[in-house]
């Protein structure tokens, strides 16, 4: 379960402007974050992705639709709190998405809701067995609040042409709630059964055609109080420490309408316990990731991406691949 504008040459800026209504100069909407950070509903999987441009601006008013599909393979949805061993899993998956800029007391933030769908089919062993399992459903929907403390003012689209990112701080909280397909009996689900909640800092700064980032989050979790744990009846309660997640982002803008960015992110915490017992599978663990952004035309931008673990201290080692589209309109674009 994301894209935004920044700083360009002025020339190039007043180019785009007198051609698309204000400067083309975001890759994707914000709420590509939520899309890659929910759209793969595992236990583990959303402190893990990476979203280059989660902090920037763009005029009030201007709206995203954001349809993508994503690819993973690995350790991907296997709980390392779970009875299973030489764990494997493809998961094919699809979400839905939107996002708009708003005002928020004078500075620019995003508000921004993604439905997942997935398909996935996993193979390990348990308690010594070897078993194989498919499922495809809905998975948990993300919703996202960003605002963007300072250096990304509120404007409209005429005052938007004059804008040219410096530094921007701001603060986010995703919230996924538990909406996916879950069997309380089954050790694989498309949901999690519980809430959670991640709060987080942010910070980029645009130095010539780059733009350097960093975040901090903190992901919170409620009880699955339906918990099929290795007894496989339902009815226990599996509880996780806070994870925290630091993300880095280097972006560079090849002209106005495409720009890349190396990605990397590192988490830990999450240990999880059942039924008061804890379990050895606290995470310690890095990915690095690229992406790559085009826009098409006024309305349609693509963005490529990939990223993969690095280490693993425990579980959730896998690699994903995905494509997203993007359509906007509003805030007088052209």
């Amino acid at each position: 379960m994301r894209p935004y504008s920044l700083a360009m040459r002025a020339s190039a800026s007043h180019r785009s402007s007198q051609k698309l209504g204000f400067p083309l100069r975001q890759g994707l909407s914000p709420v590509l974050c939520a899309v890659a950070l929910a759209i793969v509903s595992a236990h583990t999987a959303r402190a893990q992705q990476m979203e280059p441009r989660s902090y920037s601006n763009a005029p009030i008013g201007l709206n995203f639709v954001i349809a993508a599909y994503q690819y993973s393979w690995g350790d991907v949805l296997v709980d390392p709190s779970l009875p299973i061993t030489n764990a494997n899993a493809k998961v094919n998956s699809v979400a839905l998405g939107y996002s708009r800029f708003l005002d928020f007391w004078g500075e620019s933030g995003t508000i921004a809701v993604v439905l997942p769908y997935a398909r996935l089919s996993a193979n390990g062993d348990v308690e010594g067995q070897s078993q194989s399992v498919d499922r495809s459903g809905f998975g948990d929907v993300a919703m996202r609040l960003a605002i963007n403390l300072y250096g990304a003012p509120a404007l409209s689209a005429q005052e938007f042409r004059d804008y040219h990112q410096d530094t921007i701080v701001g603060v986010s909280l995703l919230v996924t709630a538990p909406t996916g397909q879950y069997y309380p009996t089954k050790l694989v689900n498309i949901g999690t059964n519980r809430w959670s909640f991640k709060p987080e800092v942010g910070v980029s700064k645009a130095l010539g055609s780059w733009i350097l980032e960093g975040a901090f989050g903190v992901t919170f979790y409620t009880d699955n109080d339906e918990f099929a744990g290795s007894n496989f009846q339902g009815n226990s309660v599996r509880s996780q420490d806070p994870l925290y997640a630091l993300q880095a982002h280097a972006t560079y803008n090849f002209n106005p309408r495409l720009w890349g960015a190396l990605d990397w992110t590192y988490y830990a915490g999450g240990r999880t316990s059942v039924n008061g017992t804890p379990n050895q599978d606290f995470q310690s663990n890095a990915r690095w990731g690229a992406t790559l952004a085009q826009s098409l035309d006024a309305h349609n931008s693509i963005k490529l991406y990939l990223n993969a673990g690095v280490y693993a201290r425990t579980g959730t080692d896998f690699t994903t691949v995905g494509v997203a589209w993007q359509y906007r309109w509003g805030a007088g674009l052209k």
